[in-house]
């Protein structure tokens, strides 16, 4: 029998912490959310590898979808400095790993799939652990939810081109976004955050984790 609480404690120790995750509350999510029960059964024994582990197909997803490698996840998510009061966007939340553990930090979460079998997965995850102050919704990852916002932090899981201005347009005043830019096959993980009506940028650190779909900068003609 494979004893995934060793595993996970080995992932936070080996991964997570080296890897300047320092805040207390991100280390104990992981440490308490069980990885194996959001990926296809058939695979559990390589939920806690430092690696992106493809999830869609196995769901009967069209759309690839990735739980992105935990240390970067965890990265991410220390970035997004989250308060026990924020409301939070998750964004290609894939089977609601990533949206379990901000439900761990923040007051609410609002996981976001294009893939309406991929959400039905993560409903069912998340319900059967008893999960609460969560929602996934299904819509366009691109176009956010913003009949659910405004949100304090939005996070979006996979690397993308460019960030649309729809997401960063349903944070609140001193909201914060954070996401893996990315020209050509490395990316930045980049905060961006909204103060005054206006949306700065910092870079964090450089990371290659798998795109998200939808998320190209338009490629013009050519002739």
């Amino acid at each position: 029998m494979i004893d995934f609480e060793r595993l996970r404690q080995s992932m936070v120790d080996s991964q997570i912490r080296p890897n300047d995750v320092t805040d207390p509350r991100v280390i104990s999510a992981m440490l308490d959310l069980p990885r194996e029960r959001f990926v296809p059964a058939a695979r559990a024994e390589l939920a806690y590898l430092d690696d992106d582990l493809i999830v869609g197909e196995a769901f009967g997803g069209g759309a690839p979808r990735f739980l992105i490698e935990p240390m970067i996840l965890a990265k991410l998510i220390q970035a997004l400095d989250i308060s026990g009061t924020d409301r939070m966007l998750d964004v290609g939340c894939a089977t609601g790993y990533s949206t379990a553990l901000l439900s761990k930090l923040a007051g609410t979460v609002v996981g976001l799939e294009s893939d309406e079998k991929i959400a039905s997965a993560a409903r069912a995850t998340l319900a059967g652990l008893g999960i609460g102050g969560v929602q996934i919704v299904v819509g366009k990852l691109t176009e956010g939810a913003a009949a659910a916002g405004p949100f304090d932090a939005i996070l979006i899981n996979g690397s993308v081109e460019v960030v649309p201005d729809a997401l960063t347009g349903q944070l609140r005043e001193g909201g914060r976004l954070v996401a893996v830019v990315r020209s050509g096959p490395l990316g930045r993980a980049t905060l961006h955050t909204l103060t005054g009506g206006a949306v700065s940028r910092r870079p964090l650190f450089d990371a290659a984790i798998p795109p998200l779909p939808g998320f190209a900068v338009p490629r013009g003609f050519v002739f």
